[in-house]
Order: C-alpha cells, then sequence, then structure tokens
C-alpha cells in the first residue's frame, strides 16, 4: 500500500503533462502541475481575463480571510479513479506544487489548497471522487474600449451623468493604475473644455465582499480620481467626490460581466 502510494506520489510532481483517452474535448493538464495519476478530465475553461477570491488564511473567528485576484484563468475539474482518497489527492498536489517552486499560502486538509509563485496562484478544491485545480495570474487588464472627451459631454448633457470605463485601481486598493491616464485626460479635458462645469465624482463596485468595506473603498477611490484631476490644474471646488459602494448597480452582479460594469467611476453634473 506504502509503495503503491509513493508510485502516484512521484508520477504526480512530474511536470509532462498526462493525457487520457477519457478526457473532455480539447481539455489539457496545465504546464504548471499535472493530473493526479489515473484521473480524467471532466471539463475545463479559460478566460482571458477573469476573477477568484483565494482562502489565504482564517481569523481569529475561524472565518475565512481571502484575497480577490484577476487576471487569466484556467481551470480543470478532474474525476479521480476508483479507491483513491481525498487525503491521497491533497498529499500529491502538496506535494507537487512544493517540487514545482510554490510556496503554500494556506491548507485545509484534506479539501482545499492556495499556492503561489510571483503572481500566478494555483488553488486545489478537493471532494470525494473529484477535484478541482484554478491557475490564475494577477495582471491588470488591458482596457479596449474608453471614452473621449466629446462622447462624455454630450452624454452629461443628455442625462445628467457619465460612466467613464478604464479608470483602474490596484485589487482592493484606491491606487490608480497607469493604463487610467487616457480615460483621465478626457475628463480632464471635458473639464477644461468648459470652465462652469462641475462634477461629482462617484466611485461603485460590485457587490464581492463587505458592503462596509466596499463603501468606504468606493469612496477613497472617487476621492483619488478628484485628487488626480486637481492635481492637474482642476479648481478643487468644482469637484466633489463620493463613494457608494455596490449599492447602485447598473448589471447583474451574478455574472463576470455584470460584475466588470458595476466597477466604475460615474461623473454626475451638478
Amino acid at each position: 500500500m506504502i509503495r503503491a502510494f509513493l508510485v502516484c506520489l512521484v508520477a504526480a510532481v512530474v511536470s509532462v503533462p498526462a493525457w487520457s483517452q477519457d478526457d473532455a474535448e480539447n481539455c489539457k493538464d496545465s504546464s504548471l502541475i499535472t493530473r493526479m495519476p489515473g484521473s480524467t478530465i471532466h471539463s475545463c475553461d479559460k478566460k482571458e481575463y477573469d476573477q477568484k477570491d483565494i482562502i489565504t488564511g482564517v481569523n481569529k473567528d475561524n472565518e475565512d480571510i481571502t484575497k480577490h485576484v484577476e487576471g487569466p484563468l484556467e481551470s480543470w475539474d478532474y474525476g479521480t479513479r476508483e479507491g483513491v482518497s481525498d487525503i491521497q489527492v491533497f498529499r500529491n498536489m502538496e506535494t507537487a506544487l512544493k517540487t514545482g517552486g510554490f510556496q503554500m499560502v494556506f491548507e485545509r486538509s484534506p479539501g482545499y489548497i492556495s499556492a503561489r509563485k510571483g503572481k500566478t496562484w494555483i488553488i486545489i478544491e478537493n471532494s470525494g471522487s473529484y477535484y478541482y485545480q484554478t491557475v490564475v495570474t494577477e495582471q491588470e487588464m488591458k482596457q479596449e474600449v474608453t471614452a473621449d472627451a466629446s462622447s462624455l459631454k454630450d452624454e452629461l448633457d443628455k442625462s445628467g451623468h457619465v460612466a467613464v470605463y478604464g479608470i483602474l485601481f490596484d485589487t482592493g486598493k484606491a491606487t490608480l493604475q497607469p493604463a487610467s491616464d487616457e480615460p483621465l485626460n478626457q475628463v480632464l479635458k471635458l473639464l477644461q473644455d468648459d470652465d462652469s462645469l462641475k462634477l461629482t465624482i462617484e466611485g461603485h463596485t460590485d457587490n464581492v465582499g463587505a458592503a462596509a468595506a466596499n463603501r468606504a473603498l468606493s469612496e477613497r477611490r472617487a476621492q483619488a480620481v478628484r485628487d488626480w484631476l486637481v492635481s492637474k490644474g482642476v479648481s478643487a471646488d468644482r469637484l466633489t467626490a463620493k463613494g457608494y459602494g455596490d449599492t447602485k448597480p447598473v448589471a447583474d452582479n451574478t455574472t463576470d460581466e455584470g460584475r466588470a460594469k458595476n466597477r466604475r467611476v460615474e461623473l454626475v453634473k451638478q
């Protein structure tokens, strides 16, 4: 029994991807860690940009502490062969990750592992005769669509408010990312073109996380945008910053696309 377990353990560490004729169509193992020997891929998924809440510890009340990570994401659903136990899968994956140079961040035997190497995270969620494997790499989203000053003005004149997508912040922080410069410069031009224009800058989030924390974060982000504009010469008395957290969604928070729309900065004409 011990010898058989060790054979499986060594096989899981080898970085050459495994393959089974029973694997789901077009599904292949990750190049970072191979599968539990004898298992098959029931399904797989690949997203150019997605999000994952990763357990990184527990607090004094034994509640999960999570880290919200966004970036390219791949996932696999593996079915294990008959006779393989939860702890066998857990120990195999644990050893494979350590051998691959990953730092173990959180372990809840035999059902959960989170590990990271640099900005890449691997999460193993193990239950019964199957286990889920997720690989996500922290990365800024490349904003593909931004509004110009003219279209911002048109929407403000029409409805009195406009969402400015492309103003990006570090995850969980109010730190503006460099990719935000283009849309921010369009807001600056909007204000420079009309000296009489006064705006309320609203911060909005999705519903991931506690409501109070989301409201506080959205307030800091709105203030960060205001501070940026003031630093470029806009009079402070023309700008007000407010945070609404997740209280004013414009899309369904149950989908990735909806949450992305809800994470936004809005300009409201005073």
